[in-house]
C-alpha cells in the first residue's frame, strides 16, 4: 500500500500553490549524515552528477565539500532516483541537508510513490525525519518521512482547490 494517495495530496504537488521547487530537508544533520547521503546515492546506483559552479567533478567526500571556501561556487549533487525525476542537493550548511525536487516531474500516483521511496531511503539511512514544505516556507512542512512510523506521512491537511 502506498504511503500517500495521489487523490488526497495532489494539492501539495500543484506548482501554483507550492511553488515548483518545494523545500525538502533533514534538520540536525552532520558531516557524517551528508556522507551517508552521498553513500546512499552510490549504494542505490542512482544516476548522479556533482558540480561546483559550472565544473562537473566526481562525487567527493562530504567533508571535502563542506570545507570548500565560500567562493568555490555552489556545490550541488544532482541525483536522479528515477529517470526524469531530479533532486538537487545544496551544501549550504553542515547541519541541514537541503534539496529541491521539481513538482512538475512528480505528477500522479507512480511519481508520488517514487518521491516517497526516495524520502524513505534517506530517512531510514539517517534515522531522521525528511520534511517537505512549500517553496520558501520551511516553517510549514506538509509531508515527510516519520522515523517512528517508518513511512511518509501528512503533516498538514491538503488544500482544497
Amino acid at each position: 500500500m502506498p504511503d500517500l494517495l495521489w487523490d488526497e495530496v495532489r494539492s501539495f504537488f500543484d506548482p501554483d500553490l507550492m511553488g515548483s521547487l518545494p523545500d525538502v530537508w533533514v534538520a540536525d544533520a552532520s558531516a557524517g549524515d551528508w556522507q551517508a547521503v552521498l553513500d546512499l546515492i552510490e549504494d542505490h546506483g542512482w544516476r548522479s552528477e556533482y558540480a561546483e559552479g559550472d565544473i562537473v567533478l566526481p562525487l567527493p567526500h562530504a567533508e571535502q565539500v563542506l570545507s570548500l571556501p565560500p567562493d568555490a561556487g555552489f556545490p550541488s549533487p544532482r541525483v536522479w532516483p528515477a529517470p526524469d525525476v531530479l533532486a538537487i542537493f545544496r551544501f549550504m550548511s553542515e547541519d541541514t541537508i537541503d534539496f529541491d525536487v521539481d513538482l512538475r516531474e512528480l505528477q500522479g500516483q507512480e511519481r508520488l510513490d517514487l518521491l516517497c521511496g526516495f524520502l524513505v531511503a534517506i530517512g531510514r539511512k539517517l534515522g531522521k525525519p525528511v520534511l517537505m514544505s512549500p517553496e520558501g516556507d520551511p516553517d510549514h512542512p506538509v509531508l515527510g518521512f516519520d522515523v517512528r512510523t517508518d513511512r511518509v506521512v501528512l503533516l498538514a491537511d491538503p488544500w482544497s482547490g
